[in-house]
């Protein structure tokens, strides 16, 4: 093993898994994705006991966690007014026009909710995903709806579960 003085090494930081729920947040940095038609941002939690809770993970573990995407596709066009919306009723005198520079720095509502996926190591884990945008107002009054646990459900399967395949006979099995 290599020498390491371990008197410089910095201790372990332990981190609090953030909850769902409502949070205030800024929008840290804004990147457009013009081949596939959507933003992506990144943010931070802006109020509470969890202000900068994903600048300090980035700072201990070099991974930044607050990531959405809002897709600009025809279809998702009155999803992205809904955001636009959000932000503006957020930020009194917010004017979008069509410059995505523009959100970074500005104060958004989002209820983070939990789902269920497939680890690398083959484990069922969870995290957290943006599922709506609110305006502040409406995060500091609770004025959202918490969405369920979304399972985890494989490729294929209907309530986590294959559907048996009666075409094959023991023979075809091959253990």
């Amino acid at each position: 093993m290599k020498n390491i003085n371990w008197n410089e090494v910095p201790d372990q930081v332990e981190f609090d898994r953030l909850i769902p729920g409502g949070y205030v947040c800024e929008m840290k940095c804004v990147v457009d994705m013009p081949a596939k038609e959507y933003l992506k941002i990144e943010y931070d939690i802006a109020e509470g006991t969890h202000k900068g809770y994903y600048q300090e993970l980035y700072k201990s573990k070099s991974f930044w966690g607050g990531t959405f995407y809002r897709s600009y596709k025809e279809k998702a066009l009155p999803m992205f007014k809904g955001f636009l919306t959000a932000v503006k009723e957020s930020n009194p005198g917010f004017v979008f026009e069509n410059q995505e520079k523009r959100l970074e720095g500005k104060l958004v509502g989002l209820v983070l909710a939990e789902e269920e996926y497939m680890g690398n190591d083959g484990k069922v884990k969870k995290r957290l995903y943006v599922s709506a945008v609110r305006s502040v107002e409406k995060i500091r009054k609770g004025d959202f709806n918490m969405p369920e646990l979304k399972k985890y459900q494989p490729a294929g399967s209907k309530d986590g579960f294959y559907p048996v395949d009666d075409s094959l006979s023991d023979d075809d099995v091959p253990f």
